[in-house]
């Protein structure tokens, strides 16, 4: 199943009060895995940007004033998206912002049944704890160190890990893995073995094969191993 990991930043808090979309950073899942493919973009906000959400994820107006509107990248960030689930922490604050944009442009607005929200998650598992994403990496040990400021690429990446820690699909995964193992182990599908184009050289040389038969012949006639064998089977009796 394909999934969409999406994260925003923005130029404040209510897009009804004039605040605009600036990032957006998507990662692709599929069977709850990665798969390497990513969609990010900054956005020209056409407005000025409050000092607390400078201090927030570090965006100028000066660094989006040559960056791209929204109705110029519309049709990709759709199209990327497809009409997949969208995993988002906190849903509700992103897609205000992304519906609005969609408004702007008379696009339809993505539904609410699309949407699956990592921050109810967390609440309904870690009742009573913050579930802030970056107490979530901690609490899972996903590093977040690179985290200096909100960026949207890099917390939608944050967030896909969380998310497949977060469902039990980690753990599911390794589970599986182990079974497979156990299964090729006691003789059930074994994997193919790869052959060598060409195979390895002896390590063992004529002189090393000498001093060992040497050193055999050192041990007399009853070395100790013998007393370690099975017991000679009884010859038959001749027959009468």
């Amino acid at each position: 199943m394909r999934e969409i990991v999406l994260d925003t930043e923005t130029t404040g808090l209510d897009p009804l009060r004039g605040d605009r979309l600036v990032e957006i950073g998507c990662v692709e899942i599929f069977n709850r895995m990665p798969t390497g493919q990513t969609y990010h973009v900054y956005i020209n906000p056409e407005r000025d940007m409050p000092a607390e959400a400078f201090n927030v994820h570090g965006l100028s107006t000066e660094f989006l004033a040559s960056k791209p509107l929204f109705a110029e990248v519309v049709d990709e960030f759709l199209a990327f998206i497809g009409d997949t689930p969208l995993v988002i922490h906190n849903a509700s604050f992103d897609i205000s912002f992304i519906n609005a944009e969609l408004d702007r442009t008379k696009r339809k607005a993505i539904p609410k049944d699309r949407l699956v929200d990592t921050l109810l998650l967390a609440r309904r598992k870690h009742p009573g704890v913050s579930n802030r994403l970056d107490d979530l990496c901690s609490r899972y040990q996903i590093d977040n160190s690179r985290r200096t400021k909100h960026g949207a690429l890099l917390d939608a990446e944050l967030l896909a890990e969380v998310y497949i820690d977060l469902i039990g699909a980690r753990q599911s995964q390794l589970i599986l893995a182990s079974d497979t193992s156990d299964a090729r182990a006691g003789g059930h599908g074994d994997m193919p073995r790869r052959q060598r184009e060409t195979p390895l050289l002896a390590r063992v040389t004529d002189a090393d094969r000498e001093a060992h038969r040497a050193f055999v012949a050192t041990l007399g006639d009853k070395p100790l191993w013998n007393d370690y064998l099975p017991p000679p089977a009884p010859a038959e009796a001749p027959a009468a």
